[in-house]
């Protein structure tokens, strides 16, 4: 025997819903992993940082010792310019690296936000 309309109405309309439904929470889900990931990336970031703070720091004491131990002002000046070179090149490595983790992160977050079950 035939549905009726109304019943036929009422099947499609609790499907769309199902489908709604089911699109949403899986939505719901990419972006609660993209935050998990997003907290971890940042985890990683500050520690990154941090690392590199510490390298920064103790080649800074490393000079400051050798400009201590120095016998002339020329032999200082030759270790502050030699340190503050150094610390010029390693300070654009360090922007670079910061650079690609964050465009690697932002990356990572884009896609698991974007992909398709």
């Amino acid at each position: 025997m035939a549905r009726k309309p109304s019943e036929q109405a009422t099947d499609a309309a609790k499907q769309s819903g199902e489908a709604m439904s089911d699109t949403m929470r899986s939505a719901a889900d990419r972006m609660q992993a993209t935050g998990s990931a997003m907290a971890e990336s940042s985890s990683q970031l500050g520690t990154k940082m941090l690392d590199q703070a510490e390298a920064n720091t103790q080649e800074a004491f490393k000079a400051m010792r050798a400009a201590a131990q120095a016998n002339d002002v020329s032999e200082v000046m030759r270790i502050q310019a030699e340190y503050l070179r150094e610390q010029g090149s390693r300070s654009v490595a360090q922007a670079r690296e910061i650079g690609e983790l964050i465009a690697s992160f932002g990356r990572n977050a884009i896609g698991s936000m974007t992909k398709r079950d």
